[in-house]
């Protein structure tokens, strides 16, 4: 598959604690992408990193070819690199209809977002009985639906996924992981990063393993719900 996103000797860090430490990954076009690790190795600064919140001290970021290291996060996702965030971090007080229609704020999602939102309750339905709703008044599970609709209203050719099962029952997480896997094939490149390792290797069709903030082990899905280390390390098996 085709190179989307490059990341090359990438290290970053706040003030003078560095985080990542020539982190080098590449996702795919059309794929699921997943970065697994403990909490603390780094996750979620390299998603910051790559949604232009937290500027990089080394490295590049390419974006179907083209430079985007210095770009600013209005730019990258008008190129269609979009986060959705560790926590949701959706505004309590709009509803479930405005959170959408805020999702699609770029020029370049204006045209069509009516009916892209009508799709997006398809695949939630449960927003769509909720569409009048504040988003504070949702449940985890329906809030992480609502923070996937939202990023997907801004039209990402990438979407970058940080722990979307976290603090979510098991049956919630399960509907949460069917969509990724249903947003991929209606042609959205994923980049996830979670804790629910086993869920997202079975996913992923590629991997990397982030510990310390560095990349210590890669390799497809699959291959890596095998390795030894990952077992031991992360399944308890």
């Amino acid at each position: 598959m085709t190179p989307l996103l490059e990341a090359r000797g990438v290290s970053a860090g706040y003030g003078p604690a560095a985080v990542l430490h020539d982190v080098s990954l590449t996702v795919a076009e059309g794929s699921i992408t997943a970065v697994i690790g403990s909490n603390g190795a780094g996750k979620t600064t390299l998603m910051r990193v790559l949604a232009g919140l937290l500027a990089p001290g080394a490295g590049r970021l390419g974006l179907a070819g083209e430079d985007i290291t210095r770009l600013p996060t209005s730019e990258r996702v008008a190129r269609g690199l979009v986060l959705v965030p560790e926590g949701r971090l959706v505004f309590p007080d709009l509803t479930v209809e405005e959170t959408l229609r805020i999702g699609a704020y770029a020029r370049h999602a204006r045209a069509g977002a009516a009916a892209r939102a009508a799709t997006l309750y398809q695949l939630f339905p449960r927003l769509a009985e909720r569409r009048t709703t504040r988003a504070g008044s949702l449940s985890g599970g329906e809030q992480q639906m609502l923070a996937l609709a939202r990023g997907l209203m801004a039209v990402p050719r990438l979407l970058l996924l940080d722990e979307p099962s976290l603090g979510l029952a098991p049956a919630l997480a399960e509907r949460v992981f069917a969509a990724i896997q249903t947003i991929r094939e209606r042609g959205t490149t994923i980049l996830l990063v979670e804790q629910d390792v086993q869920s997202t290797l079975a996913l992923a069709d590629q991997a990397h393993v982030l510990e310390n903030g560095a990349i210590t082990g890669e390799g497809s899905g699959a291959a890596l719900l095998e390795s030894p280390l990952v077992r031991e390390s992360y399944l308890g098996l």
